[in-house]
């Protein structure tokens, strides 16, 4: 029997949540984007479906690994941080506001930033990228500063989120196609390897909807911003194949099809749409459903997500993008979920629609 999408994020989810220690790309119990992609999903699954067995473990997550946060603060290290808003609103335990400021104001005044002010990405490995700025940096701290700035009404943490969608936006889209390119390097003035990376477009394409939603109530969100976004969008879709997927490098469509970048991809266009960031039309709903339809056959009936590259950092040729080894991983399971959470979402909507031009026509 044909399993529902209700069915199939379940069984993602479920997976996501076992003990996977010692595999890098599936051990939940770390501080870090790994897991903290997977954290902002399930946060994204539990909106969606009200499920309190999904909050009650974002709890006892944060109770299991609060520990491992005390090492250097990088700005991978931020992701987890931001499913903390809404467990304060949640529990009401005053902690998690108060980690959330405490981690905000470090991202305001010491982080380590680039010559045009941008966050430089910083990572929990032992290798530095100085005034390297990444299409990864929005989803991994900007959201969470976002979110912070809604939790506790700062128009300081707003301006700065927005400041860096708008830095990162001007630096990384090519004025050409108008999709992204994955870095930046500030000293030299260049985009390095230049790849159209389809997971640091997928970064951005979801981060930022979900960023602008927060700070929205708190700053004004300029033209140039959605302009820009919805040039992305436009770009992004004209490198969608026929299977609804995009390609790791997304100009190379020979290259192999890459699952999470092509999930966040449609999940943005889902929810930019609800969040009035770009206009709702049939071309852009059909692309994210066409994403859905292609998404699927790559998870198993155990709930694992196939065809996941592995971390990636900017890489010295476009052609080495497409070495990268595919496995498993909480981000790929992450945006496959938020994808599917999306889809939910938009039933009810589409429910609640209908319903309501059904009871407008009743005498």
């Amino acid at each position: 029997m044909t399993k529902t999408f209700e069915e199939i994020a379940e069984q993602i989810w479920m997976e996501m949540k076992k003990d996977h220690t010692g595999e890098w790309g599936m051990d939940i119990h770390l501080w870090d984007w790994v897991p903290g992609v997977g954290v902002i999903a399930m946060l994204d699954y539990y909106e969606s479906t009200q499920k309190t067995e999904v909050i009650q473990y974002l709890e006892e997550w944060v109770t299991a690994n609060r520990a491992k946060s005390e090492g250097g603060k990088v700005i991978n290290s931020i992701a987890p941080y931001a499913i903390f808003p809404a467990l304060h609103r949640s529990t009401g335990e005053p902690w998690y506001r108060e980690e959330a400021i405490r981690i905000a104001d470090w991202l305001i005044s010491e982080t380590p930033r680039t010559r045009e002010h941008a966050f430089e990405h910083t990572v929990t490995e032992n290798v530095q990228f100085s005034e390297q700025v990444w299409a990864d940096t929005l989803f991994m701290a900007v959201l969470f500063l976002a979110r912070t700035a809604s939790l506790v009404g700062s128009k300081a943490y707003a301006e700065e989120a927005l400041q860096q969608v708008l830095i990162h936006l001007r630096l990384l889209q090519d004025p050409e196609h108008n999709v992204l390119f994955h870095g930046w390097d500030c000293e030299s003035g260049h985009h390095m390897s230049a790849a159209r990376w389809t997971r640091a477009n997928a970064w951005v394409a979801a981060g930022v909807p979900l960023i602008i939603e927060e700070i929205a109530p708190l700053v004004a969100i300029p033209a140039e911003l959605k302009e820009r976004y919805t040039r992305l969008i436009s770009g992004l879709i004209a490198y969608q194949q026929k299977d609804g997927l995009w390609s790791t490098v997304m100009d190379h469509t020979d290259y192999y099809r890459e699952i999470s970048g092509s999930a966040g991809i449609g999940y943005g266009i889902w929810k930019a749409i609800e969040t009035g960031l770009i206009d709702r039309s049939e071309q852009l709903e059909s692309a994210a459903e066409l994403t859905l339809q292609g998404v699927i056959p790559y998870i198993t009936e155990g709930g694992i997500v196939e065809g996941i590259s592995g971390g990636t950092p900017v890489m010295e040729s476009i052609e080495a993008y497409n070495a990268i080894g595919q496995y498993p991983t909480l981000y790929g399971q992450g945006l496959v979920l938020m994808l599917l959470a999306q889809s939910l979402r938009q039933e009810a909507i589409s429910r609640d629609e209908n319903s309501l031009s059904s009871n407008s026509t009743r005498p």
